[in-house]
């Protein structure tokens, strides 16, 4: 790395000397010092990578290398709508359960076998990479790597970097794997060759995937030791149906629903039918169907002004000779089912449990639990009360309540969300709109996979049917939110990676500043111009690493547009076939992993698997150098001069 850049500066330090503008002089060594100093930021800087890209994006603005169009562009840029649409997907599939579902499906595969799954995930990810933008590839994947990590009990940070690297290999299988690919493709037929086919890649790409899943093994083992233990936190669900077993009341929960059409509870209120009173039961929820959004059924908490209808299944606490009792008198059968004997299971996807502390000063102590009048204020019922070692949950309507009881309700998130901020009457234990997130809203997990597939599919025939891949990202990330496969809008808002967004964002207007003052054009001209009389493998490895240094900081879109004509130029100028060079200069863009801003996949995983820049360099930049040479061996052979 030190070497290129040296080398890179070397070149840069007369071009001050061969431009004819002093205003452009002064631009050019700005850029340069910025650029320099951006790079030494990231390597030893404590500061988050999004601040340092935006300092950098803000020194070029403020020195008037780029003008403000410029530097706000990487904002409005289709790669990074993409990536804040691909992120909500990603997060529906996670919070759906969807990643929960297919990562239990891989690791029946692969069981719990660290290396059988590092290949594994480099595998997948390589395959889909090939007809997916490595980008969408990674938003996807994400979180069900994540989810194999947790039932594993593996480190993230062991899995994340080989998801990202994966998929910039994965990328070089096909024609439409990377942008790269179709920039010099379309640059040979537009100047009378024969363009690349849809495989053309593959036998190199197959390559470079083999070698690279061999070399990622062994360096993320000795490069990135350091951090903890293999295992991480397997994910303790106490939370909610637990709690239900903590409170003894679990085996109490019935479901109800009017199996012959005879039931005595349709168009009758709860108020009216006074179940608690008459039959000692209490009914926790209603489920109905709902036709008016994509979802399978509601839940609805149950008040006095509640309308039964024949339809409805309810979810009732009491003991089974009660309910069975009420259920006879009423017309309803108790489901029979023979895993549970008739036991409802709760399910928390609307509604949710929590645990509230009567606090000393609270008003309602020496009161009845009927005098919170909790279900009118906040749509909430208590189940239980702990008072010591005790548990009471029969006839705690007219129970005293004491200073330090422990109240166990059940009610819609928002109500228990509302409860929380009444901190002097009592505390409601723990984060109820962060215990909500954390539950997977399973029903939804077959409309997500819906979504997800048909936006894949949009994306890789995204020429035939006209429809640009970042409008099918889109499109598919309001699906997710419209049909409810995210909780709500603003737990839509906080699956997005912002510090990804930004970083990747906030770094493009450097691609400009090196593009506009011509510095990129120098540094490939002057490598590839000096190697031409060594013959044709020079001047392809120069082709390469012209490429492969540019991408490492700027995007490989870019670099392929920019090095392509000089591809083109460098194989007329030796009077050979064009087609190695263009491909040596499309797999250098894709295979770069020395940083995370070179590609956006790299920055994607950045924080889930707590990586430092160094640790990119460390393991990032072997594999570049590795698979560069692999790579010039391989299309020497496959595509002679």
């Amino acid at each position: 790395m030190s070497a290129a850049l040296f080398s890179c500066l070397s070149l840069l330090s007369a071009a001050p000397a061969a431009a004819d503008d002093s205003g452009m002089q002064i631009k050019i060594v700005i850029t340069i010092v910025v650029f320099l100093a951006t790079i030494v930021a990231f390597m030893f800087s404590k500061v988050r990578s999004d601040i340092i890209a935006l300092c950098c994006t803000a020194a070029l603005l403020a020195t008037g290398v780029i003008d403000s169009k410029a530097a706000l562009a990487g904002f409005s840029n289709s790669a990074v709508v993409m990536m804040i649409g691909l992120f909500v997907v990603g997060g529906a599939v996670f919070q759906t359960g969807l990643a929960k579902i297919i990562s239990s499906r891989l690791l029946r595969m692969a069981g719990t076998n660290e290396k059988v799954l590092f290949f594994l995930v480099m595998l997948v990810t390589a395959v889909v990479a090939a007809f997916v933008s490595n980008t969408g590839t990674v938003a996807l994947l994400l979180p069900i790597i994540l989810a194999m990590c947790k039932s594993a009990g593996i480190n993230p940070s062991k899995l994340m970097m080989p998801l990202a690297f994966a998929s910039s290999m994965g990328g070089v299988l096909t024609l439409i794997g990377t942008p790269p690919n179709l920039i010099v493709a379309n640059y040979l037929t537009e100047n009378g060759k024969p363009g690349f086919s849809f495989f053309s890649f593959t036998p190199i790409g197959i390559i470079l995937l083999v070698v690279g899943m061999l070399l990622m093994w062994p360096l993320c083992r000795w490069m990135l030791n350091k951090r903890g233990g293999d295992e991480v936190e397997r994910g303790d669900d106490h939370s909610l149906a637990s709690l239900l077993h903590d409170y003894h009341i679990a085996d109490c929960v019935f479901r109800l629903h009017d199996k012959d059409g005879r039931s005595l509870i349709d168009g009758r209120t709860m108020a009216e039918l006074d179940l608690r009173a008459t039959y000692g039961v209490t009914v926790l929820e209603v489920r109905r169907e709902n036709r008016s959004r994509f979802g399978n059924v509601n839940q609805e908490t149950v008040g006095p002004e509640t309308v039964f209808s024949g339809d409805d299944t309810l979810y009732v606490l009491g003991h089974r000779d009660q309910v069975e009792h009420m259920a006879q008198c009423l017309g309803l059968t108790v489901y029979e089912d023979n895993e549970r004997n008739g036991k409802g299971k709760l399910d928390f996807y609307e509604i949710g449990l929590g645990e509230v502390l009567i606090t000393p000063e609270s008003a309602l102590i020496n009161r009845p639990l009927s005098a919170a009048n909790f279900n009118e204020r906040f749509g909430v019922n208590v189940l239980a009360i702990k008072r010591g070692g005790r548990y009471i949950f029969e006839d705690i309507k007219d129970e005293i309540i004491g200073n330090g009881d422990m109240l166990l309700v059940h009610g819609k998130w928002k109500g228990i969300e509302s409860m929380s901020k009444k901190t002097r009457e009592w505390l409601v234990i723990g984060r109820p709109d962060e215990a909500a997130q954390s539950i997977a809203l399973n029903h939804k997990a077959p409309l997500a996979a819906a979504i997800m597939v048909l936006m894949v599919l949009a994306m890789v025939f995204e020429k035939q049917i006209g429809v640009p891949a970042v409008a099918s990202v889109i499109i598919a990330g309001l699906a997710m939110v419209l049909t409810g496969c995210t909780r709500s809008v603003d737990g839509a808002y906080k699956m997005i990676g912002w510090e990804s967004i930004v970083l990747i964002a906030a770094m493009m207007p450097m691609s400009t500043a090196l593009s506009n003052t011509g510095i990129s054009k120098m540094i490939a001209e002057g490598l590839v111009g000096g190697l031409q009389q060594y013959g044709p493998m020079a001047v392809l490895a120069g082709v390469y690493l012209v490429t492969s240094v540019l991408s490492t900081f700027i995007s490989n879109s870019a670099t392929a547009i920019l090095v392509a004509p000089i591809a083109w130029a460098a194989a007329e100028g030796l009077a050979v076939d064009p087609q190695p060079f263009m491909m040596a200069a499309a797999v250098a863009a894709s295979a770069c992993f020395a940083t995370p801003i070179c590609t956006p996949p790299n920055a994607m995983v950045m924080n889930a698997g707590h990586y430092t820049f160094m640790d990119y360099v460390k393991v990032g930049l072997p594999m570049q150098l590795a698979l560069g040479i692999v790579a010039l061996a391989s299309i020497y052979f496959l595509f002679p001069f």
